[in-house]
């Protein structure tokens, strides 16, 4: 959908536990190698929750930085989103233990399960409700540790996860030209079980034999999800810039969700751009799911390679099948 909300992002934040697992912890323990997980990923390591750490407190750490990047205080943010699929609980929110670590009291919080599509669900959402005035300063959030909800005896799995978390405050924009230029979401629940978490929710509730059979850990549909992944992204792409009457050239960025290396290689050469021109972490930190887009931003934006009045095409696919992408002038 094409319309121009002028919503900006005035605050990024990002945050990654210290610990770091490099592909040999998996060489060492299962049938792989090193060349056979960089051929497949192009992950060299990725970072790894501690014993203290979960989903909220990486949440919580990066949106500190977010809110002081703003220049504000958590006085002035009047909602909080949390994009994740790895909760600390099914319930309450992860939102709500990331406001309560905040110290943050009143104000409304929630979580939005739209896996790697996460941020920019959330992004889209939080547009709307600044546009509409029901809000002035919105926290989004994108945080994960997925290394607890993977197979570690799946060796197409295990190696592709890596936790984090990112975040970005959104207010409403005094200059026109900036903020959202267009935004694109969608979801394809026939594909839903290409990549899910079958146990632990009403439909399989915990028992003896979901322990059994491992059905508390993701599955993915690899072959079926590259597959989709590739095609689907590249319509995407290409769409955005046609509504935003923009070609590659335009763009100062493209950053796409943080899935596999193949992937995003393939929409590049589709598009010609030239590797500067992609943003890549997934070498660095692996698939972060919800938080890859907002930290790979983050780290650009703190680098000087984006700046204020750069265009830049951000594009995810996630499991549901879930799909968005968003255009914005920084």
């Amino acid at each position: 959908m094409k319309k121009h909300l002028p919503i900006r992002i005035v605050g990024t934040g990002a945050y990654v536990p210290d610990k770091i697992i490099t592909n040999q912890h998996f060489v060492d323990y299962l049938d792989t190698s090193e060349e056979w997980i960089l051929s497949r990923t192009g992950i060299h390591e990725r970072h790894r929750a501690g014993p203290d750490e979960y989903t909220s407190t990486l949440g919580a750490r990066a949106a500190q930085i977010a809110v002081e990047d703003a220049g504000l205080t958590f006085a002035d943010i009047d909602l909080i989103i949390c994009a994740t699929a790895t909760p600390d609980c099914l319930f309450p929110s992860t939102a709500a233990f990331i406001q309560k670590h905040l110290g943050v009291t009143d104000i409304p919080a929630f979580d939005l399960g739209a896996a790697c599509a996460g941020f920019l669900y959330a992004t889209t959402v939080a547009a709307g409700l600044l546009e509409s005035g029901m809000h002035d300063n919105i926290l989004v959030i994108g945080a994960e540790t997925l290394s607890r909800f993977a197979d570690p005896e799946d060796r197409t799995t295990a190696i592709l996860f890596g936790d984090g978390a990112g975040a970005a405050v959104l207010s409403r924009s005094v200059r026109p030209e900036q903020g959202v230029l267009y935004w694109e979401w969608g979801t394809d629940g026939s594909r839903a079980e290409h990549i899910w978490f079958p146990a632990g929710g009403s439909r399989l509730y915990a028992s003896e034999t979901t322990v059994a059979e491992r059905l508390h850990y993701l599955t993915m549909r690899g072959r079926e999800v590259f597959k989709f992944a590739v095609s689907k992204m590249q319509v995407l792409i290409d769409r955005a810039l046609s509504e935003c009457g923009l070609d590659a050239d335009d763009l100062k960025l493209m950053i796409p969700h943080q899935s596999n290396l193949r992937i995003i290689e393939s929409a590049r050469r589709r598009l010609e751009l030239p590797a500067e021109k992609v943003a890549i972490n997934i070498d660095r930190f692996g698939n972060t799911s919800s938080a890859s887009i907002i930290m790979s931003l983050d780290e650009n934006l703190r680098s000087g390679r984006l700046q204020e009045g750069d265009h830049v095409l951000m594009v995810a696919i996630g499991a549901g099948l879930t799909w968005s992408s968003m255009v914005v002038r920084l």
